[in-house]
């Protein structure tokens, strides 16, 4: 008697829908991210910006993107205002990933927009996009799961595992994430 098979990966297909673009444009903008973003030196902000938005990523101003940040496909991005993307952050976006202004994705995370169906042998890709409010802070090494939603101003915890939507202004933490407590409120600067 043979075992049961669940996944069967020579059936498996990519839809070039999926990636937005040509394969050719795809092959290109992994190595431009290779070899123009990745050696950039770290001051070379508007370079970075000048690159994604060449591929179609949306920035809004003031966004800084570290060197070592990486995104599957730019074309599928979107970041507010004064945004930071950290070292080694991985927007894996083969579904729409949108941040929030003056939001911080910090060093290590990972967004990841897309997962598989289990229950098909062929395993397919399924797309699912990713929302990050304004002024929300996802600490390091942060996952966020596929589709998830996470709410304005809310803080995500160091090394949290987001499978859910997060409520805005909480702190989020854990493996999976949920709310522990309200984000108090930060003073107004006055000049």
């Amino acid at each position: 008697m043979n075992p049961p098979r669940y996944i069967d990966l020579s059936l498996f297909r990519m839809d070039p829908a999926l990636r937005g673009r040509s394969a050719f444009r795809v092959q290109l903008w992994w190595i431009i991210q290779d070899w123009l973003i990745r050696p950039s030196p770290q001051f070379m902000y508007g370079w970075r910006r000048f690159l994604w938005r060449l591929f179609g990523a949306k920035l809004g101003a003031g966004v800084l993107i570290r060197p070592t940040a990486r995104v599957t496909y730019p074309w599928k991005v979107k970041i507010g205002p004064q945004s930071w993307i950290g070292d080694r952050a991985e927007l894996y976006s083969l579904a729409s990933i949108t941040i929030g202004s003056d939001t911080v994705i910090s060093q290590d995370s990972y967004l990841c927009a897309a997962t598989h169906d289990y229950t098909k042998r062929d395993f397919p890709l399924v797309p699912r996009p990713i929302h990050i409010g304004d002024e929300a802070w996802l600490a390091a090494g942060c996952f966020i799961a596929p589709g998830v939603r996470i709410g304005s101003g809310a803080i995500i915890g160091a090394r949290s595992v987001v499978l859910s939507d997060m409520p805005a202004a909480m702190i989020c933490v854990g493996n999976p994430a949920r709310p522990v407590q309200e984000r108090p409120a930060t003073a107004a600067i006055l000049d």
